[in-house]
């Protein structure tokens, strides 16, 4: 079996960070709910601690989003000039997953 072209190991990279991107959007959102849970309930004993420990989550959450969607701009970058590049090659598989890629990564980062 061939080894992935450059273009198909772009378009995994750039894929694997639209991922990363969504799954932090969605730990965000967990945490605030948990935060919003013990607000609700503050006779638990360790109601403060927690507020406390998920609020440092949040930030941390909030610190890491915008690192992964520069990483997922460069990713971009780095994948339409990729395109650039092999654009006198037929519309292959990996040329349409690659674009494909592009326009979700490019609504991913947009999207808040």
């Amino acid at each position: 079996m061939a080894p992935p072209s450059d273009l198909r190991k772009q378009t995994q990279v750039l894929q694997r960070l639209v991922k990363e991107v969504a799954f932090h959007r969605k730990d965000l959102k967990t945490q605030e709910e948990r935060v919003a849970k013990l607000k609700a309930n503050p006779d638990d004993e360790n109601a403060e601690f927690m507020l406390k420990q998920q609020r440092q989550a949040i930030e941390e959450t909030k610190r890491v989003i915008p690192a992964v969607q520069e990483k997922v701009t460069q990713a971009i970058e780095d994948l339409e000039s990729l395109l650039e590049n092999n654009k006198g090659e037929d519309a292959s598989v990996e040329v349409t997953d690659a674009e494909q890629a592009i326009k979700d990564a490019k609504e991913a980062v947009g999207g808040a």
